[in-house]
């Protein structure tokens, strides 16, 4: 008998309007493969005004670089924007140790006690609707979002830009590169 290895559900992204606050609950792991549909939705709402962000990662055990790197973009340009605030909520350990060793912690309000947004919190649950699917992102596409992530995470400190160079490099190199052939 063969041991099966364990089915990983897909993460789901789930967003609402709770007042003036636009909220983002990750359901799964954050990870590269749902930070293209994260940075889409953070596109929209700052382009239409938001000024507050809330990310809930109650749901998250784990982010990679990418997904890093997608809140850290958005934490930025929400910065740069409007001087709104982008607040993490609701992150486990291992999360909280994530965001502080890469110094996300400068860039964004992280609720290490649980009592930012009261409120909105006590009412997230019932607005919440899942993000619209905008269709399966090109291989160059992907490989852009991903660089782009990995350079806001590089842009924080020397230490991140040292940790970062040769996926940067590398994502460079890959977006340069003619597409392969279907074989």
């Amino acid at each position: 008998m063969t041991a099966v290895p364990p089915v990983t559900p897909p993460t789901t992204i789930l967003v609402g309007w709770i007042g003036r606050v636009f909220w983002l609950r990750v359901e799964g792991k954050g990870t590269f493969l749902c930070s293209l549909q994260v940075k889409r939705a953070f596109q929209a709402v700052l382009q239409a005004g938001a000024r507050d962000l809330v990310v809930d990662l109650e749901r998250c055990p784990i982010m990679d670089s990418t997904f890093l790197g997608t809140l850290t973009y958005a934490a930025i340009a929400l910065r740069n924007r409007s001087g709104g605030s982008f607040s993490i909520l609701n992150a486990n350990a291992r999360n909280l140790q994530l965001l502080a060793d890469l110094g996300l912690n400068h860039v964004m309000q992280v609720d290490a006690d649980g009592s930012a947004w009261p409120e909105e919190r006590r009412i997230a649950c019932q607005l919440l609707a899942t993000c619209g699917e905008s269709g399966e992102a090109g291989r160059q596409e992907q490989a852009r979002h991903v660089l782009e992530a990995h350079q806001s995470l590089s842009g924080l400190s020397t230490t991140n830009q040292q940790r970062f160079s040769d996926v940067i490099h590398f994502l460079e190199q890959e977006i340069h590169e003619p597409p392969r052939p279907a074989p």
